[in-house]
């Protein structure tokens, strides 16, 4: 078991690192939108812009304490819901907009125990968007995105979709309201890069 965590310590839990499909750093405009959001991007990203995350099983997440701490947004209204504590505003993860689809992308600010839990970091994701050089692993990203792809048809299959802390057992709908960003919002968020 892997510790999950705010900075504040408000949020806690624990992720089954036995359940993770890929680690990588994403450079897209959106993780970095979302790093600007918070108010902390130079405590998310890393110096070329990157936000480092780990896809795992939702069901592997285990939320035990601060869930009331928990909200979400999305940068539009079909966008990942991108979730996060709420008392000093640390990261948590983003998922689809809907359940069935089992993912989580954790993000490194919630995880104190990255390297050890999860292994090496080997994935690249949108390297176009960085803000610095950054080395493209296309052969590693299309490796990363078939296993999670996989593990996701799987999950489904053995009905661990239904298992989300992030999405309430009965009707499927997320546990707190999504913030969904107007295109001026999104826009000045762009442009403060």
């Amino acid at each position: 078991m892997s510790q999950l965590r705010c900075r504040c310590g408000a949020v806690q839990g624990n992720v089954d690192s036995r359940h993770s499909y890929a680690r990588a750093v994403c450079y897209c405009t959106d993780c970095q939108a979302f790093a600007r959001y918070l108010g902390s991007p130079d405590a998310i990203l890393d110096k070329q812009g990157g936000t480092e995350i780990v896809a795992v099983l939702p069901a592997a997440v285990h939320l035990t304490a601060g869930l009331g701490r928990l909200a979400c947004m999305s940068l539009s209204p079909k966008g990942l819901l991108r979730w996060y504590a709420t008392c000093c505003r640390t990261p948590i993860g983003n998922t689809p907009q809907e359940r069935k689809t089992p993912y989580v992308g954790l993000i490194r600010a919630c995880l104190p125990n990255l390297d050890e839990s999860f292994g090496p970091l080997k994935i690249a994701l949108k390297t176009g968007s960085a803000t610095g050089k950054v080395r493209a692993t296309p052969v590693a990203a299309f490796l990363g995105i078939m296993k999670i792809m996989r593990k996701v048809i799987g999950a489904r299959l053995r009905g661990k979709d239904k298992v989300n802390p992030f999405f309430t057992p009965d009707s499927g709908a997320p546990i707190r309201a999504p913030q969904v960003l107007t295109l001026a919002e999104r826009k000045s968020l762009a442009s403060a890069a």
